[in-house]
């Protein structure tokens, strides 16, 4: 058994695997399994964007013959700006062009708020995952982390929108904290730990590792 997530994303990949490294699995990308699928995420929600990719790489695994043998696993997630009515949302990785950097697409989301005050700059991270398990059923579970946009960029891990999103909890970005701090509170992180709960009820097998040093 092992889960294929449908990303080609590696700051993504890097931070699912650090997420679900606890557990006796296997996780590897759409693209080291060796599929090139062109989706349309034409979904108006998360939940319904990471359906679609699921579903998608579910069928070419299927075609190949090989869906006994995984988990499925598809997310979609973005952020949400309360004062831009929600933008750029479910566009997140396509806001001004997906081959426009992150910098230059958060550098426009700022000039677009230079002039809100910070108490109406809240906004969240949204991450909706869709699992599809062998034999078809289909789960999904969701992730939230509540902040608010900063007024300019600042720190250099993570990736994405993590330099304009401020933690007041933390006093930093999400590209200020550690990957082992953002790991920890992250909507990615949030989601996956409720989908590791799904799994386990479909396979009791999957133990986690933590558990099992527990019960040595």
């Amino acid at each position: 058994m092992r889960i294929i997530f449908a990303t080609g994303n590696e700051g993504k990949m890097r931070e699912i695997r650090a997420i679900l490294g606890d557990m006796e699995i296997e996780v590897r990308s759409m693209k080291e399994e060796g599929l090139v699928l062109a989706i349309e995420e034409d979904g108006s929600t998360f939940e319904e964007n990471a359906r679609i990719k699921a579903d998608a790489v579910a069928k070419a695994l299927a075609a190949q013959g090989k869906t006994e043998e995984c988990v499925v696993m598809a997310d979609d997630s973005g952020l949400e700006i309360d004062a831009l009515n929600k933008e750029p949302g479910v566009y997140s990785a396509r806001y001004l062009g997906e081959e426009t950097p992150f910098s230059e697409k958060s550098k426009d989301l700022l000039r677009r708020l230079k002039d809100v005050p910070e108490e109406k700059r809240t906004a969240r991270f949204v991450c909706a995952i869709a699992a599809v398990f062998p034999g078809g059923e289909e789960v999904v579970t969701e992730g939230v982390v509540e902040g608010r946009i900063g007024c300019e960029l600042r720190g250099d891990n993570g990736f994405g929108y993590d330099p304009i999103f401020y933690l007041p909890e933390h006093g930093r970005t999400a590209a200020e904290l550690t990957d082992e701090e953002k790991n920890q509170i992250s909507h990615r992180s949030r989601a996956l730990e409720q989908m590791k709960g799904e799994m386990l009820k479909f396979s009791p097998g999957l133990c986690t590792r933590r558990k099992v040093r527990e019960n040595m």
